[in-house]
């Protein structure tokens, strides 16, 4: 048995994510501080003591959680290193905008690089789509082949995008396009819609200009082959290359995020513990609907680091 580092996307922020960890070690609020530094202007600030509004705008939001992840990462993996152990991870796997967190976790992209690269694709998001002029909507009770099936039929431009967990998939679109969906997933058999609050439609064909300035943002950066397989958001393949890598990642952003699979992926290959860095547990909660059974331990706070330890001494090596 082998465990996986997951991080988790959009929606899992919130005011004083990290906090503990900056105050509590110095290789935390390192991370901290570079991506202030990276950035330009106080992103640490914003998150430890700024409000809700300001932390949930698409171009903060992205960084925010990235630096955030790496730091609570940081924090366990020097725990780990005096329990006598190296963080061997067998897979690193993240949720949209997760999968970056994901490749500085394995050493693909520098932590600067990286924050620059997501707050400059939150504001692409966020400028792609007229407000207004784009929803989203979770259906719970459908399977994805199903609601492709009535995205299609929409009239509009709409289509999964997000394969959360068996019956719970989020479609992306045109506003018109999504609410004409979801009706036909009620009609369908669909056991509830939701609208969801977000700012953009999010991994769909809308987003595809986003992919197109992305790609040239990715030919400034150094790229390096991950430290263990990054399992792809697109298409759920194992990454060891960094040029694939790139190129899962232009097609991640128009394209759905197949977590659930992933998570199938990664089990059948014999991860048996999933340890999310991150605020919150919704990928753990979305991991345990999708492989019975499954271990998870969050990190999302500084009690956690003495949990995950115990969690991981108990992989067999």
């Amino acid at each position: 048995m082998s465990y996986a580092i997951v991080f988790p996307g959009q929606g899992a922020q919130e005011i004083g994510m990290g906090k503990d960890f900056y105050d509590s070690y110095s290789v935390s609020r390192e991370v901290f501080d570079e991506a202030d530094r990276a950035l330009g202007f106080p992103l640490s600030e914003m998150i430890f003591a700024g409000t809700d509004e300001e932390l949930t705008k698409t171009a903060i939001t992205q960084p925010a959680l990235l630096t955030m992840g790496i730091a609570a990462m940081t924090a366990f993996d020097e725990e780990l290193g005096r329990s006598g152990k190296k963080l061997e991870p067998a897979f690193y796997a993240g949720h949209s905008l997760g999968e970056y967190t994901a490749l500085v976790a394995s050493g693909v992209l520098s932590l600067a690089d990286a924050v620059r690269l997501v707050h400059k694709r939150g504001q692409l998001m966020q400028s792609a789509v007229p407000i207004g002029r784009g929803a989203m909507a979770a259906v719970l009770g459908l399977d994805i082949d199903a609601l492709a099936d009535i995205c299609r039929e929409s009239g509009g431009v709409c289509g999964p995008a997000n394969a959360n967990a068996p019956g719970q998939v989020v479609i992306s679109g045109e506003t018109d396009a999504v609410d004409k969906a979801g009706a036909l997933a009620k009609e369908r058999g669909a056991l509830k819609v939701v609208p969801l609050k977000v700012s953009a439609p999010f991994h769909c064909e809308l987003m595809r200009p986003v992919a197109d300035e992305l790609e040239k943002e990715f030919g400034s950066l150094e790229w390096h082959d991950p430290s263990a397989p990054i399992v792809a958001n697109a298409d759920s393949s194992l990454l060891l290359r960094a040029g694939a890598i790139r190129e899962a990642l232009y097609r991640q952003t128009y394209s759905p995020v197949l977590w659930a699979n992933g998570v199938k992926v990664m089990e059948s290959a014999g991860v048996g513990l999933f340890l999310e860095f991150g605020p919150g547990s919704v990928l753990s909660g979305l991991i345990k609907r999708t492989v019975k059974g499954i271990k998870t331990q969050t990190v999302g706070k500084l009690a956690d680091v003495a949990k995950a330890i115990v969690a991981v001494e108990g992989v067999p090596a």
